[in-house]
C-alpha cells in the first residue's frame, strides 16, 4: 500500500492540522507494516524545506505561489497530479481542503465544520467561496475521517454525507504531555513566562467560538474570591485586531474590573506547553465548538483538573475526568473552577482520573484505524 499525503501544514507545527499531519505520518511510518508514505510538500518562493521528516518517508517538493491562490492551486491541481506521478494507491488530505477531482481514491480529514457553522466566519465572500469549494470536495471524496462522533454527526447533517462514508478516529496528545516533572526545566520555563506559584490556565486560540469572553465573565466571579492568589493566565497569541471574529478582550477585562486578576503571557513555544499545563491548578477550556479539543486532552495527559463545556466533542474527550458546563453559563463555570481550587479531595480525584482518561487516546491507535480506512478505499490489506 502506498499513500500520498498533502503536506501543506507540515511545517506549521503550532496549528492543529500541522500537529495532526506530523504525528499521523510518524505513527503510520512506525506502526503500520507494508505501508509506503509519500509527503507531497509545497514550497513557496521564500519557503523552507520540510522539517523532521522520517528518513523512510518519501518527500516530493513542488513549487507553488505564495498566498491563498497558491494554496488553492496546490490543493486542486498540483497535489492530485503528484499523487498520480508517485504511483500512490490512496491520496490523503489531512485537513478540509481536498481536490474536486482525484485520479486515485481520496481520503479527506474534516476536523470540524467551524467555518461553516459559526455565522461570523462565513460573512466574507472569500470565506463563502472556499467553504463551498471544500464542501463540494468532501462530498466527492471516497471517504472522510473526522476527529469525534460529534463531528461525524455534523458532517452527516450539514454536508449530507452518509454515515458509512464518515469514520470518527480520535486524536491523541504528543508524548511530551505527561505529569512527570523535571524541576530544573520546569522552573526555567515558569520564569521564562513570569508565571506565579499558583494560576488557572487557558491555552488556545482567541477566535469568537473559543468563548473566552464568557470565561472572563466567569472570572469576574472567581476573581472576587480567589483572584489575588490564583490569577487567570491567558496563553496563546493575543489578537492584534478587534472585529467580528476577535472581540475586544482588553476592553472587556477593564469593564469587568478584573485587570489585576488576569495575566496575558502571549505565544507559547510548543515544547513549553507541558510545563504550563502540569504546573497549573486547573485548566479551563470554555469553547462553544470543537471538532476534538486537543488542549483538553493535553491537560488531562499532564494530570491537571479540567473545566470545559458540554458542547460538541468535548464531553467525548474529558469523560468523567473533569467538569463540563454549559458554555453560556458563566456562573456555573466559575463555580466549577472554584471547586477545583478549594476542594482538595476533588482536585486529587480529578488528577487521578485525568491520566486514566488520557490513556484511552493513543497515536498508535489513530494510525492503525487510519490505515484501515486506506485499506477500505483501496480494496487492499496492509494494517
Amino acid at each position: 500500500m502506498h499513500v500520498a499525503l498533502n503536506g501543506y501544514f507540515w511545517n506549521k507545527i503550532n496549528s492543529g492540522s500541522g500537529q495532526y499531519t506530523r504525528y499521523l505520518v510518524y505513527y503510520l511510518n512506525r506502526y503500520v507494516s507494508d505501508l509506503k508514505v509519500s509527503l507531497i510538500f509545497p514550497v513557496t518562493p521564500d519557503g523552507e524545506d520540510p522539517e523532521k521528516v522520517p528518513p523512510s518517508v518519501n518527500v516530493v517538493k513542488v513549487p507553488i505561489r505564495a498566498g491563498n491562490l497558491g494554496k488553492v492551486q496546490f490543493e486542486q491541481q498540483i497535489f492530485p497530479r503528484e499523487c498520480k506521478k508517485v504511483g500512490a494507491d490512496v491520496a490523503h488530505v489531512p485537513y478540509w481542503g481536498g481536490p474536486l477531482q482525484s485520479p486515485i481514491p481520496l481520503v479527506v480529514t474534516v476536523h470540524d465544520l467551524t467555518t461553516m457553522l459559526v455565522p461570523e466566519y462565513r460573512r466574507g465572500m472569500k470565506a463563502r467561496l472556499y467553504n463551498s469549494l471544500v464542501a463540494a470536495s468532501a462530498r466527492g471524496a471516497n471517504h472522510i475521517i473526522t476527529d469525534s462522533i460529534a463531528s461525524q454527526k455534523d458532517i452527516q447533517t450539514h454536508l449530507h454525507i452518509p454515515e458509512e462514508k464518515v469514520t470518527p478516529i480520535y486524536l491523541a496528545a504528543g508524548p511530551d504531555f505527561t505529569e512527570g516533572e523535571n524541576s530544573l526545566v520546569d522552573m526555567a520555563v515558569l520564569r521564562k513566562y513570569d508565571l506565579p506559584d499558583f494560576y488557572i490556565l487557558y491555552l488556545g486560540g482567541y477566535e469568537l467560538h473559543k468563548n473566552v469572553m464568557n470565561l472572563l465573565l466567569a472570572w469576574s466571579y472567581v476573581g472576587q474570591a480567589l483572584g489575588e492568589d490564583y490569577p487567570l493566565v491567558l496563553a496563546g497569541k493575543k489578537p492584534e485586531i478587534e472585529n467580528d471574529i476577535y472581540p475586544d478582550y482588553q476592553g472587556y477585562i477593564k469593564r469587568l474590573r478584573i485587570d489585576e486578576y488576569v495575566k496575558w503571557i502571549g505565544f507559547v513555544d510548543e515544547e513549553d506547553k507541558p510545563v504550563l499545563y502540569r504546573n497549573a491548578e486547573t485548566f479551563v477550556f470554555p469553547s462553544q465548538y470543537e471538532g476534538f479539543g486537543l488542549p483538553v486532552l493535553e491537560a488531562l495527559s499532564c494530570g491537571v483538573p479540567v473545566v470545559t463545556t458540554d458542547a460538541s466533542s468535548l464531553p467525548e474527550v474529558v469523560g468523567d475526568a473533569g467538569f463540563t458546563v454549559n458554555p453560556e453559563d458563566a456562573r456555573g463555570m466559575a463555580g466549577a473552577i472554584i471547586a477545583t481550587i478549594m476542594q482538595e479531595n476533588l482536585a486529587a480525584d480529578l488528577r487521578q482520573k485525568a491520566t486514566k482518561q488520557a490513556e484511552k487516546f493513543t497515536w498508535q491507535e489513530t494510525a492503525v484505524q487510519t490505515a484501515l480506512v486506506y485499506d477500505k478505499v483501496a480494496g487492499k490489506s496492509s494494517a
